[in-house]
């Protein structure tokens, strides 16, 4: 059996019953050092939470993975390697990233978001969008200069989609410089803008810039804005208030905290 082996989930709930009851203290010894049951019953959960099955080879292929752990880090010993700085510093950082892990996880449990908090997060969200969304192309150049150049050819009847092909927006350039339908207010600026003040089927006459470049942007359609629903984005909208709440919270501790 091939296990799935990943950094070992600190926030994982263990069940309640030992895989190893048989044998409470260790698994087995290599060279007189004893394997411990509670990582097995650690490992174990972490691969049964993945989707393996509860049985009698998941244990051997834990034991298995145990014992050739063991004897890696009795031969790295040997060389002397856990002596070494750098090593050091590196098994601190992991002891130090699994303490904040379980206390990140154990303050989440402890501070749940409310429905009602994801509520009026979506409610907000949903008075902040544009009534109307876009379906827009673009033309993206690195210099003015191009951009204008490019208006010149479809003032004088080149297709906007045969000139896209040289957009260097790698994105939607093989689509005719289509990037889909769009919210202006979550467009960069100007571009939002500058698509507000387009009527269908008409492109910019003068290049529009960013960050990103010179843009020339043709306006297909338009169509009333239908925000997505509350169940569709609530996961998102969890994810997002937990970080927020997260952050506020270390913002806490940090003020509280003497940094010299």
């Amino acid at each position: 059996m091939k296990l799935k082996l990943t950094c070992l989930a600190v926030a994982l709930t263990l069940a309640s019953s030992s895989l190893f009851a048989a044998e409470p203290k260790a698994l087995g010894k290599v060279n007189g050092v004893p394997i411990s049951a509670a990582v097995g019953d650690l490992m174990a959960n972490e691969q049964i939470a993945q989707g393996a099955p509860n049985d009698e080879a998941l244990r051997r292929a834990i034991k298995e993975e145990l014992v050739r752990r063991e004897v890696l880090a009795q031969e790295a010993k040997k060389r002397g390697l856990d002596k070494k700085s750098d090593i050091q510093v590196r098994v601190e950082m992991a002891r130090q990233g699994i303490l904040i892990a379980s206390y990140i996880n154990e303050w989440a449990v402890a501070n749940p978001i409310s429905d009602a908090q994801m509520r009026s997060e979506y409610e907000r969200r949903v008075a902040d969008m544009s009534s109307t969304e876009h379906k827009v192309r673009h033309i993206q150049t690195l210099t003015e200069a191009d951009a204008q150049a490019v208006i010149a050819k479809l003032q004088s009847g080149a297709k906007f989609a045969d000139l896209a092909k040289d957009s260097v927006d790698a994105g939607s350039k093989d689509n005719g410089g289509d990037i889909g339908w769009v919210s202006p207010k979550g467009l960069p600026q100007p571009f939002g803008d500058a698509v507000t003040k387009l009527e269908k089927g008409k492109f910019t006459t003068v290049p529009v810039q960013t960050t990103y470049g010179f843009h020339v942007i043709m306006l297909d359609e338009t169509r009333k804005a239908v925000p997505p629903t509350f169940e569709e984005k609530k996961n998102e909208l969890r994810q997002y208030l937990e970080q927020q709440a997260l952050n506020a919270h270390i913002k806490t501790l940090l003020a509280k905290s003497k940094v010299e």
